[in-house]
Parts: structure tokens; sequence; C-alpha cells
């Protein structure tokens, strides 16, 4: 059961032992999702989603009042609280790395009377990967996996995560980054360009400047030399990486056909380089948002591809390490509600 609080809610009767809810909740900086589920063997059983906006709220603590009012004026007690949160955890807070919120554990535990875990939203989608279905995954590169291999996760939206997935004793055990804020690696002299673009307005040029909805309205605004573009004029700026996609796919504008296969390949070469950084040879994970918005520009252009592939010395060793397409939209949501029924 699914609400959207920009809707009037109106609460049924849910079939579900109340003993044994966990809350889940992936916090990003631009939406946050909050998701009540019943414990199972391996996956939870989601019974209810709420979607809110996080910048109409001025910190967490008021996203969880409402969250209370939208569950009928009280909270009907959990087992376990797990919250993935969009930027750094440093002990138990968690600070919004695109959004001016922090999240404190300790005081999401006194509120709930439960144990809180707080995740980097990278950590928490990585604890989906061992319970997502078939459909809920693309392979797009079958490489020659070990089972016993390490995996890796990439996922770009409001920004860009990164994670590495360590075998321990059988089992994934997902260890969060901050790659998104690394150094843009430039390997054409049209991204050298956008380097220099890039330099001018933020200083210096990271991953994340090229690789998130905001990546890649800088992209666009670096092939349209600062100019206007009619795909964009009007659009608010949150709806724009949407436009942009648009207009590359139908060949509106060859200007944002190019943005696009910049952004394109540029995923592809990331992703390829975290390959290596974690020499993930039980295979790469490519979640977020934006993959499947650009889905259509994945699979009918290889340029993602080949430029995953293009590692020589090591682009034998990289070839064999998969790459799987994550098509669940609330796998972090997911991956945060797994490792709440772990903590009862």
């Amino acid at each position: 059961m699914r609400f959207d609080t920009t809707e009037p809610l109106v609460l049924t009767s849910l079939h579900y032992n109340p003993a044994e809810m966990i809350l889940a909740g992936d916090v990003g900086g631009t939406k946050t999702l909050l998701g009540v589920f019943e414990r199972a063997d391996a996956r939870p059983a989601e019974r209810q989603l709420f979607r809110y906006s996080t910048t109409a709220f001025r910190s967490f603590h008021d996203l969880l009042d409402a969250f209370v009012r939208d569950l009928g004026g009280h909270s009907p007690g959990f087992e376990a609280v797990a919250l993935g949160v969009a930027g750094p955890v440093v002990g138990r807070v968690a600070r919004l790395t695109n959004f001016t919120w922090a999240v404190d554990a300790d005081e999401v535990a006194a509120w709930a009377a439960a144990p809180v875990a707080l995740l980097n939203d990278l950590e928490a989608m990585g604890f989906s990967l061992e319970v997502l279905n078939q459909d809920e995954q693309m392979v797009l590169h079958a490489g020659e996996p070990r089972p016993e291999g390490d995996l890796a996760l990439i996922a770009a939206g409001t920004g860009l995560g990164e994670a590495h997935l360590h075998r321990v004793d059988g089992r994934l055990v997902p260890s969060p980054t901050e790659g998104g804020h690394a150094d843009f690696a430039a390997r054409t002299d049209r991204d050298w360009g956008l380097v220099q673009a890039l330099r001018e307005r933020y200083g210096r040029a990271e991953i994340e400047h090229v690789l998130s909805g905001q990546g890649l309205i800088n992209i666009h605004r670096f092939t349209h030399d600062g100019g206007g573009c009619v795909a964009v004029d009007g659009v608010a700026l949150a709806d724009q990486p949407a436009a942009i996609t648009a207009a590359a796919l139908e060949r509106r504008c060859e200007r944002c056909a190019e943005a696009l296969a910049m952004f394109v390949s540029a995923y592809g070469a990331e992703t390829g380089n975290l390959a290596l950084r974690t020499l993930a040879m039980g295979g790469v994970y490519v979640g977020g948002g934006i993959v499947r918005h650009i889905l259509p520009a994945i699979q009918k252009d290889d340029a993602f591809m080949r430029a995953y592939l293009a590692k020589a010395p090591m682009d034998a060793l990289v070839a064999r390490m998969p790459v799987h397409l994550i098509l669940n939209a609330e796998a972090g949501l997911l991956g945060a509600a797994v490792h709440a029924q772990s903590l009862v």
C-alpha cells in the first residue's frame, strides 16, 4: 500500500502482525521514503509506503511528526528502525550532503523506543542485493562472476553514491564510501573542456558534478555553450534532467543528445573505475533513479559498456566482472528494511 503525501491520505485496515513491524527509511536530498514492513525469513514484506518531499520539512523530526499524523495520530510501535541517509554517517549522526538536515540515531531511538541503525544510502541499498527478484534487475554484461567475489554498487540520482560489498562468512556486507565526491577523470578532449567549465563554476570538478541530476544539467550547459535550449526553457530546475533526456532520446535537440551521450559514457567509465578499485569479481550493480530513465540510451548504444571495458591493461580483468542494472525504484528502502530486521 503506497501513499503520496501530496494527496489526502485514506488509511485502510492492514492485515499484518503489529508485533513484527519494522520501520525503514530512504532519506534523500529530494525525497524521503518511509516504509512499514513485516519481518520475514529473508525479504521483509512491505505493508505501507509513504513518500515525502524532503525539502518541504525543516528537519527529519518534523517529517516524523507528519508520518505519525499520516498513520492516524499515533505510532504503532516498531521493533527496529533502519534509515539509509544520502550523506556520510559519523558515529550516530548522518548529515545529508545535498540538503540541510542532520539525522540523529539517538533522537530517533527515543522517538521509536526501539533500536535504530543509521546507514549511508548506498550501504542501505547494498543490503537489498541478496533479496532482489530477477525482474527487479537486468544483466547488462554477463562477464564471468566468481561466487565468492566481492561486489560493488554505484547509483546516480540527486547525488552519486558508491559502495563496496565484501564477502564475509558467505554474506555480503556493504561498506559505504564518499567516492562520488572524488575528482572527475577526463578521458577525451571534450571531457577536458567540461572539466574546465566545472572548475570555473565550482572550483573543482568532482564525479558528482557530472553523474547526478545536476550533473546532467551541468553537461547540458556545457554542450550548449551556456546558451538557451527549447527543451529546458521555462522548465523548473528539478524537472530539467528529465526534459533533457526526453529531448535527447527523441532527437529533438542534437546538443541534448550529446549531453546524454557524454553522461552515459562517463557513467560507464566510473562504473568500470569502481569495479577495478574494489576488484568486484562478483559483479557491479548500477542503481539510482537516473539509470531507469536513461535505460533506452544504455540499451540502444554501447557507449556505457565501451567506457566500462576501456581499462587497458586491465581490460581483460574488468571484462570478467558482470554489470547488473537495478530496476527496483525502492531498492534503498528495501535494503534498509533487510538491515532493520537483523536488529531484532
